[in-house]
Formats: C-alpha cells, sequence, structure tokens
C-alpha cells in the first residue's frame, strides 16, 4: 500500500536528507494503513522494527498490576520502537491506534544503518530520546513528589495548546477516563477535581474543549504553591 503523498520524507526525522536517499528508506520499509481502535504492537512482542506514524494518532500504553496507564500520544510525524530496535529486547509497552492512520514499519537492521550514514538522523534520534528520558523522569517525579489534585493540573497544561483566539485549551478534551489513565488516578476522582476547579474559575469547559482559565494558578498547584 503506497501513494505519492505516503514517504518518510513529510518526518522531521528525515526533511535532511535528499530525494534519493528517502526513496531508499521508503522502499525498504512496510507500509500499512490502520483503523482507529486496532492493535499496532503488542506488548512483549519480540519484534524489533521501528514505526513511524506518517498520518493519524496513536497510542502508547502499558498494563501494571491489572491497571492500564496511558504513557504519551504518538502523533504524525512521530515514531516508537528505537528501543526495542536499538537493544533487540521485547517491548516495553503496546500501542493502540486512537485514529485511522498509516504507519510505516522500518527494519531494525536499516534503522541503525540510517542512524550510522546520516549525521542529522542520528542527531535527531538523540534529540528525541533524551526528550522522552526528560518526560519519564518528570512524570516519575510527580508520581511521587505530588498527590493526585497537583498531577491533575500538570498534566492539563501538558495537554493544552495556544488556541486561534488567544486562549489555552484541550482540544478535543480527553474523556475523564482518559486523565485518570494519564496521572494514575481513578476516574471518580478526576471528576471531582475537573469540577472543582471548574467552580474555582480556573478551567471552562465545552463539548469540544477545556479552556485554561488561569494557566498561572494551575502552575502553582502543580508547583505546590497553593
Amino acid at each position: 500500500m503506497r501513494k505519492g503523498v505516503e514517504t518518510l520524507g513529510r518526518l522531521a526525522l528525515f526533511a535532511e536528507l535528499d530525494a534519493e536517499d528517502v526513496a531508499s528508506l521508503d522502499a525498504r520499509c512496510v507500509w500499512r494503513k490502520v483503523k482507529a481502535g486496532d492493535l499496532v504492537i503488542e506488548e512483549c512482542a519480540r519484534d524489533n522494527d521501528v514505526s513511524f506514524v506518517v498520518s493519524g494518532h496513536a497510542r502508547v500504553l502499558r498494563g501494571t498490576n491489572g491497571r492500564e496507564v496511558i504513557l504519551t500520544d504518538i502523533r504524525a510525524g512521530e515514531s516508537f520502537g528505537e528501543l526495542a530496535a536499538i537493544d533487540g529486547r521485547p517491548r516495553s509497552a503496546r500501542i493502540v491506534a486512537i485514529t485511522d492512520s498509516v504507519v510505516a514499519r522500518m527494519p531494525a537492521t536499516v534503522f541503525r544503518d540510517a542512524i550510522h550514514r546520516y549525521p542529522s538522523v542520528c542527531d535527531h534520534i538523540l534529540a528525541i530520546l533524551s526528550e522522552r528520558i526528560r518526560a519519564l523522569n518528570e512524570r516519575f517525579s510527580e508520581q511521587i513528589h505530588l498527590d493526585m489534585r497537583e498531577r491533575l493540573c500538570a498534566e492539563l497544561l501538558r495537554l493544552s495548546r495556544p488556541s486561534s483566539q488567544d486562549r489555552i485549551v484541550i482540544s478535543p478534551p480527553p474523556t475523564h477516563l482518559e486523565i485518570a489513565l494519564r496521572i494514575g488516578t481513578r476516574r471518580e476522582a478526576v471528576t471531582k477535581s475537573l469540577n472543582a476547579l471548574e467552580r474555582e474559575g480556573v478551567i471552562a469547559r465545552s463539548r469540544g474543549a477545556i479552556a485554561l482559565v488561569a494557566p498561572e494558578r494551575l502552575r502553582q498547584i502543580a508547583a505546590h504553591a497553593a
């Protein structure tokens, strides 16, 4: 399955390569369409391909003690599976498509060759892995040092983006269960805290978005400055 617009050249990771090199990498990938809800990678799977989300949206989940946790989202232009390709160990999490997506799977040998062959690819991979380590360290610290309300405020800030109306919003708004899975708590606790933040005028909710009315207040709560 290939179309003209489906190419690794759309990804920042390969943006500095010339067209011939990109075409060579494209040809060495297995391209597939996945439907929303499809399992893309199973946890503990032993394959070690690297996958690139060329279009769409996927999610990384991990089960712990019978409960599932959302580790991160993978948007168009991003990738997953680098660790398995580097160390050959089983997958540490499962990947599920959130929307219909196009995924290119690159064999580990091709991925490692690209890292060694192209300095720009190597630099991008180092930056990506460094960013992920920092993000995991931040979340680990939050789990240890912040209570549920503080973790919720930190997550709302992390999920938010500036809008065209000069507001800071989360759109589309995640379900209360999704937020709970992100911060390691129960849906009922998230509902109670969101209701309290809305009563305090810190957030405003509609069908299409959560608006952060007072983002500085959220930062204060997340930083123990309540």
